[in-house]
């Protein structure tokens, strides 16, 4: 008797381990997102609430009235909190919706860094990780 086994063919276990890294990458994008949403947010409210809260600097481009900017960040950490919660129940527009809020984000905070340099750069580098984590897992697609 011959064994009817298919061969083994270490590129899909490959395959199969980078969809379950970039499947629970998505998960941890939508409570990054959920979190970074949240301390927007409190960034908002703490920028609206007091305007002297932030540093004032000098002659900057992009420079805006910082009440504006707490507005800014509190409409911005809604969005990206509730996307986030979308990205964990599943929901089906949460992912496109997700890599757009998160170069929005990744720009605002750009905008954003020179009045908190180094929380503007870690928000840059988890917006950096949202997108990719959202554009890699391809869970819903048909293997």
């Amino acid at each position: 008797m011959s064994s009817a086994t298919a061969p083994h063919r270490p590129e899909r276990d490959h395959e199969r381990d980078s969809a379950s890294w970039a499947s629970g990458g998505t998960m941890f994008a939508g409570v990054l997102m959920m979190v970074n949403g949240i301390l927007g947010v409190l960034e908002g409210i703490a920028g609206i609430a007091k305007d002297d809260v932030y540093e004032r600097i000098g002659d900057y481009v992009y420079k805006f009235n910082l009440t504006t900017w707490g507005w800014i960040h509190l409409v911005l950490g809604i969005l990206v909190a509730a996307v986030g919660w979308g990205i964990l129940k599943g929901a089906s527009w949460a992912r496109a919706s997700g890599v757009a809020l998160a170069a929005l984000a990744i720009v605002a905070q750009f905008l954003w860094l020179p009045y908190t340099p180094v929380w503007a750069l870690i928000s840059i580098a988890i917006g950096v990780f949202v997108i990719w984590a959202l554009c890699n897992d391809r869970s819903d697609t048909v293997q």
